[in-house]
């Protein structure tokens, strides 16, 4: 008797994400992008329902979750708030602001500004063309307290950094400017003695223990934003992580 022709499994279906999540993500991309500023009012959860025809709940739902991501504030009676300024949300350590908390005001000196070509990540990656970034922050009137060594991608928005400078001092506001817009990032975090370099850039001793900091950063497509290696004084700088239940 033939054997009957075996049927092809179905594919999987995906389903389509959660229509609270969609409603985060867009609204996220409009406080990435500028276009709703830290600092601004969003609209009330009525106009966001009608905006989006979902039910208030749903909109309360996408509300939680940008409050979650550190996107927003919601100040109970007043409305929810951007509170994103521009810098990764994931893994930021928050330096300057961290110092503010303290009531400390900091100054940052660039050290050097120009093109390399070194390992994208680690090690084990190609050698890229790379901008180079070094700075150094000072409480002002006072001590050294980091030594910050970023690289962002020698793309062509980028290639007259060396001659132009940082925008507004910024490199958060230079990679915005050159279209680089953070959706991920990862950070790894440890503490190890000074090299004699970092030693002599931050007036300490070889050795004296410090925090040390990795963070990358990339686009929506996978692409480097920046790659920070920061040392920090861990006589101003902790870390601070927050897991929320129920989340791996």
């Amino acid at each position: 008797m033939p054997e009957r022709p075996r049927s092809e499994p179905e594919p999987p279906t995906l389903l389509p994400p959660l229509k609270h999540m969609q409603i985060a993500d867009a609204l996220g991309e409009e406080i990435r992008t500028g276009r709703v500023r830290h600092g601004r009012r969003l609209p009330g959860e009525q106009a966001l329902a009608a905006r989006f025809s979902v039910s208030r709940n749903t909109v309360r739902a996408a509300l939680r979750e940008l409050n979650r991501t550190g996107m927003i504030a919601t100040r109970s009676g007043k409305g929810s708030y951007v509170t994103f300024d521009g810098r990764p949300v994931d893994g930021q350590l928050g330096w300057a602001r961290g110092l503010q908390a303290q009531g400390i005001q900091s100054e940052i000196t660039v050290l050097r500004i120009e093109l390399v070509c070194e390992a994208v990540v680690d090690e084990s990656d190609d050698a890229a063309d790379l901008i180079a970034i070094d700075r150094v922050r000072r409480i002002v009137d006072g001590p050294a307290v980091s030594y910050e060594r970023s690289r962002v991608p020698a793309i062509p928005a980028l290639a007259d950094l060396p001659s132009r400078g940082l925008v507004d001092g910024s490199i958060t506001q230079t990679v915005i400017a050159a279209g680089l817009l953070v959706h991920s990032a990862e950070q790894w975090m440890g503490a190890r003695g000074l090299t004699a370099q970092e030693a002599e850039v931050l007036g300490r001793g070889v050795g004296d223990l410090f925090l040390y900091a990795t963070r990358v950063t990339r686009t929506r497509r996978g692409e480097l934003v920046e790659k920070v290696e920061a040392v920090l004084d861990p006589a101003h700088f902790e870390l601070h992580f927050r897991l929320d239940q129920g989340r791996a």
